[in-house]
């Protein structure tokens, strides 16, 4: 029996053949923490070395994005752990507005089967790039920082073949809301979510990293698609083409169970208030003129050029319901100062958007964005727990940038359809 792609990266790694279920102790290419998970992993490490320590400063990324510029005392003394821990070790630092962990991950650091562990959940982003990406506790990433290495348990495989092509208004967010509304969020526990099929080729790299981001919400220990021709271009792009190997599952692998998901039957979903997993057709929830009060744009699930190119092209030349403030945040400055060359930043300050620093933004709910009492935001992150956006008394609601634009204008939740 043949292996499956997690399977084949940690064999390679260990350099003889595992299988789902069983327990190994692998080398790690990436560790990373950002500003909420360093300090706790920083103590850790002081606990049994003694000292601040890495294994190998290059393998060790450092990022603040979730509070960047600090809104309170206790979050810029996070920040200020992360630079002293840089200065001490050598760790790698991206300070303030370079952008997200997990897309500096993937704009510079994570190539094809790679083994990438870092202490926030969506770092199974990376597996866009066919690496095999999870996030763990903060105290597994001390482990992993201190030996350079770190046990898994090898997990079992979803497979999720895509065929057809994307119909109107449809987008990968959609691919992701359907399958988390399927399986459920615990459909996913510790397995693997696996993507191929013929459709793959409709999905750019900028669409991948959105599935595999939310791989989490469906309890998976990682999402990850096969190392193709569009993961070669991305690369190359990045300046990284040396970086690229095509990397694929055998096969005869062996899977847990296999999805099919036909693009042409997709339609334009929402995720529903107070889990990602109570996924609805938006053209449903629409009857329910449910006014809209913020639309937030970025997140490392939807920050990207693709998105923010997807929610100008629905802007342009037209205003922001004067009910509804819309954020949109670049996820990285990469991408901030390509959209800016493109104009699309001039399109959003012209729509009467407000434009932030690459980062992770409203996400966490700790600064930027917080809701009013029963306020709605329609966003394109990955999450919509209760108090997510920083106050339980609010209702967030998931969507892809199209959706989230769309609404922008309307002040209220509509069809994306309506406006592509």
């Amino acid at each position: 029996m043949g292996l499956t792609l997690c399977e084949r990266i940690l064999s390679d790694k260990l350099n003889r053949e595992v299988k789902a279920g069983e327990i190994v102790v692998s080398p790690v290419d990436m560790t990373i923490v950002q500003d909420g998970t360093g300090p706790l992993t920083f103590d850790v490490i002081k606990e049994i070395m003694g000292k601040e320590y890495v294994f190998d400063p290059k393998k060790a990324l450092l990022v603040i994005d979730h509070t960047g510029p600090s809104p309170r005392v206790e979050l810029s003394n996070f920040q200020l752990a992360l630079r002293n821990f840089s200065k001490n070790t050598g760790a790698l630092l991206r300070d303030v507005g370079e952008g997200i962990s997990h897309i500096l991950l993937a704009e510079d650091y994570v190539k094809p089967g790679d083994v990438v562990v870092g202490a926030d959940s969506h770092t199974s982003t990376s597996g866009g790039l066919g690496a095999f990406a999870t996030g763990m506790g903060s105290t597994d990433i001390a482990i992993a920082m201190i030996l350079g290495k770190i046990w898994f348990r090898v997990p079992e495989t979803l497979k999720f073949n895509l065929k057809g092509k994307f119909q109107k208004g449809v987008y990968s967010k959609d691919i992701i809301l359907h399958i988390i509304g399927t399986i459920g969020e615990e459909g996913g526990n510790y397995k693997a979510m696996e993507y191929g099929g013929e459709g793959l080729k409709e999905l750019s790299m900028d669409a991948r990293f959105t599935v595999t981001s939310m791989a989490q919400e469906a309890g998976a220990k990682l999402g990850i698609f096969p190392s193709d021709e569009n993961t070669k271009k991305h690369l190359e792009e990045n300046g990284r083409g040396k970086d690229w190997k095509p990397l694929k599952a055998d096969d005869d692998a062996n899977y847990e169970k296999v999805y099919e998901i036909n693009l042409d039957e997709l339609e334009p979903l929402i995720s529903i208030p107070h889990n990602p997993g109570n996924v609805k057709k938006v053209k449903e929830v629409e009857k329910e003129n449910i006014k809209v009060n913020q639309v937030f744009i970025g997140t490392c699930t939807n920050g990207r050029l693709e998105d923010l190119r997807i929610a100008a092209k629905i802007l342009k030349g037209n205003r922001v319901h004067k009910d509804t403030r819309t954020l949109i945040y670049p996820a990285s400055r990469k991408i901030y100062h390509q959209a800016l060359k493109e104009g699309l930043i001039d399109t959003f300050i012209e729509a009467g958007a407000v434009v932030g620093i690459p980062g992770c933004g409203a996400c966490p709910g700790i600064h930027q964005g917080i809701l009013g009492d029963n306020e709605v935001c329609v966003a394109t992150q990955n999450r919509n727990f209760k108090g997510r956006l920083g106050n339980p008394n609010s209702y967030i609601y998931l969507s892809s940038p199209a959706t989230a634009a769309s609404c922008a204008i309307a002040g209220k939740i509509v069809d994306p359809r309506e406006y592509v």
